[in-house]
């Protein structure tokens, strides 16, 4: 419709005061007025509601932490003053902010909204610049207004000892199985002693996925495999006894070597392969790919103590601060949180190894 009537782009930016990412976001709304040919419209919106975001205060203490890392990557600053750029967070602009989100498509703050797909904060802006590159100006710099850093694997000395690196998963995350194989290869790099932490999916605890989440996640996670260059998008939904009886499995593996082979077996079979994980010939079948017999399935299955150590795993990743997954954390340090963080666990890990 935007082609047939000449009229230029236009981007929504939806921007929640005192947010952290939303801070540095509207940062990046100047920058795109001058490298592309687009309008950017700012709305205000309210915070998230707890089926969206179910744990405020932890995100509120993470937030400020993690924000921090998109900061440095793209120069920008949580202390820069945004009032010139703000919009008006009046009751009113916020009830109107509010409902065109809504009935876009999206939930969160600090997300730009363009044709149909949604892009948050600058941790997907390079996407968004990607869409956007029949309008650059002429006159626009080079590259992107927050570049994405990635897991480099650079040689490095072998360390003195090997560097605990804790893995939080969980079998029903798509972004576990976008996580799962550079986590394996910064271990292997690293010589880390990789530790998986597998814990039961939010909804399993109780925790409400809205639908617009869901979707979000699907579509965001399609386009992040494409970059990684790995399958997705037939997805077999392990919700439940799919889940119990992979964990199950998993716990099991783990000792006997075959964890990262088996969690990424079942992570690609269920988000890649439209394999039904609560059958017994779709669960023989990852476990086959991982080197572990029938036998083995059903002796595992036949153990319910993974759920104590899905729970412990759990408590220990809330007291570590994080609440979702895929989350990690290097010689009991800073926890990190999905796997656009990945390339800070490199840092630490490389930190670790560089230790006398």
């Amino acid at each position: 419709m935007r082609r047939l009537s000449g009229r230029r782009p236009v981007i929504h930016y939806f921007h929640q005061a005192g947010d952290p990412y939303s801070v540095l976001a509207i940062q990046a709304v100047p920058l795109l007025r001058a490298r592309y040919d687009v309008e950017v419209e700012v709305h205000a919106v309210s915070a998230p509601d707890m089926a969206a975001a179910p744990e405020p205060d932890m995100l509120k203490a993470y937030g400020l932490r993690d924000a921090g890392l998109s900061a440095r990557l793209a120069g920008f600053s949580l202390d820069a003053d945004i009032s010139a750029l703000a919009p008006d967070a009046s009751p009113k602009a916020l009830a109107a902010g509010d409902r065109l989100r809504r009935k876009l498509g999206h939930y969160l703050g600090a997300v730009f909204s363009f044709e149909g797909e949604w892009y948050w904060g600058l941790d997907r802006l390079d996407f968004l610049e990607q869409r956007l590159v029949p309008f650059r100006r002429a006159d626009a710099p080079k590259g992107f207004i927050a570049p994405r850093r990635e897991v480099t694997l650079k040689p490095v000395k072998a360390p003195a000892r090997a560097p605990v690196f804790e893995a939080f998963i969980s079998f029903r995350s798509p972004y576990t199985y976008l996580a799962i194989e550079r986590v394996t290869k910064l271990a292997a790099h690293y010589g880390a002693d990789l530790r998986w932490r597998f814990v039961l999916p939010m909804v399993m605890r109780g925790l409400p996925v809205p639908l617009a989440k869901q979707l979000y996640i699907v579509r965001d996670c399609k386009r992040e495999a494409e970059r990684l260059g790995l399958p997705f998008g037939r997805v077999a939904d392990p919700v439940g006894a799919g889940t119990e009886r992979g964990l199950a499995v998993l716990h099991h593996a783990i000792p006997a070597g075959k964890g990262a082979a088996f969690a990424q077996s079942f992570l690609q079979g269920v988000f890649a392969e439209g394999i039904d994980a609560a059958s017994d010939t779709g669960l023989i079948r990852f476990a086959a790919r991982a080197g572990l017999d029938a036998a083995f399935v059903e002796k595992a299955l036949a153990d319910p103590s993974w759920r104590e150590v899905a729970e412990q795993n759990r408590a220990d990743m809330f007291a570590g601060g994080a609440w979702g997954v895929p989350s990690f954390r290097v010689e009991g340090g800073a926890m990190h949180w999905g796997q656009d963080r990945l390339w800070v666990v490199e840092e630490e890990l490389r930190a670790a190894c560089e230790k006398p």
